[in-house]
């Protein structure tokens, strides 16, 4: 079985942002980028089919060379080949359309996308990759079994869980849940220099057009005061709620 992860290069939840340029451009400037979490999860249910029924695991990025060392951590998890696109991935349906040029000439059997990325949050990358491959699709992935050439899914829907089979090929859209955070692979010294000798391949890009820009960025709002109310006087919680909060 041939899989082919889909990986992000996000900033870490814990660095501060900022913007530059009016607002309009990212600020990279010490800003730690990591495997966007979605991503990382389906990395390591793909390592648990390499390691349980013998699969290929390639991984591919959207991204500058300044994507490389997450591609080679993922590598040194245990991913087998890297592939860079060499391009910024500034719209979903340009990232969709430069992996799926790529996918569609290697015949992946499965290929995992993380649902969103944490910097964006679009969600459209893996339905646009599984429409444009002609695969099955199966978004909000929690659970993964591959036997043959059929799929066993559990994905989260509004109030539950639902329980799909497919054939294969076959794009998942997974998140928290695919596997557990303990299960989550920590890079050791072997893997960190096995990934050094890994090959890395970049790729130039389709020339896939870009329809969107970002105009502006704002930060949230700052939060207010906080305003404590003697849980005895039930009477100011009300008025503050009503008056003041007005969510009653």
């Amino acid at each position: 079985m041939k899989i082919l992860v889909c990986i992000s290069h996000v900033p870490d939840t814990t660095s501060k942002i900022n913007f530059t340029d009016g607002d309009s451009k990212f600020d990279t400037n010490g800003v730690q980028f990591v495997i966007n979490p979605n991503d990382e999860f389906g990395l390591t249910r793909a390592m648990w089919f390499k390691e349980k029924q013998g699969a290929s695991v390639d991984i591919i990025n959207v991204g500058g060379a300044e994507t490389e060392p997450t591609l080679r951590k993922a590598l040194a998890i245990g991913a087998d080949t890297a592939i860079r696109i060499n391009t910024a991935p500034t719209d979903g349906f340009q990232v969709a359309k430069e992996l799926a040029k790529v996918a569609s000439e290697e015949n992946y059997d499965l290929i995992i996308c993380g649902r969103e990325s944490i910097d964006y949050n679009g969600g459209m990358v893996p339905g646009i990759l599984a429409g444009m491959l002609k695969a099955n699709f199966i978004n909000t992935c929690i659970g993964l079994e591959i036997e043959g050439d059929k799929a066993t899914a559990i994905r989260e829907i509004d109030g539950g869980k639902e329980t799909l089979t497919a054939s294969l090929p076959l794009v998942i859209g997974g998140q928290k849940g695919l596997v557990e955070e303990s299960d989550l692979k920590i890079p050791n010294m072997r893997g960190i220099m096995q990934a050094r000798k890994k090959p890395l391949n970049v790729v130039e890009p389709s020339g896939a057009e870009v329809a969107t820009k970002a105009v502006k960025f704002e930060k949230p709002a700052p939060k207010g005061e906080v305003k404590l109310v003697d849980p005895e006087n039930l009477d100011q919680l009300i008025d503050l709620l009503h008056n003041e909060a007005k969510v009653i």
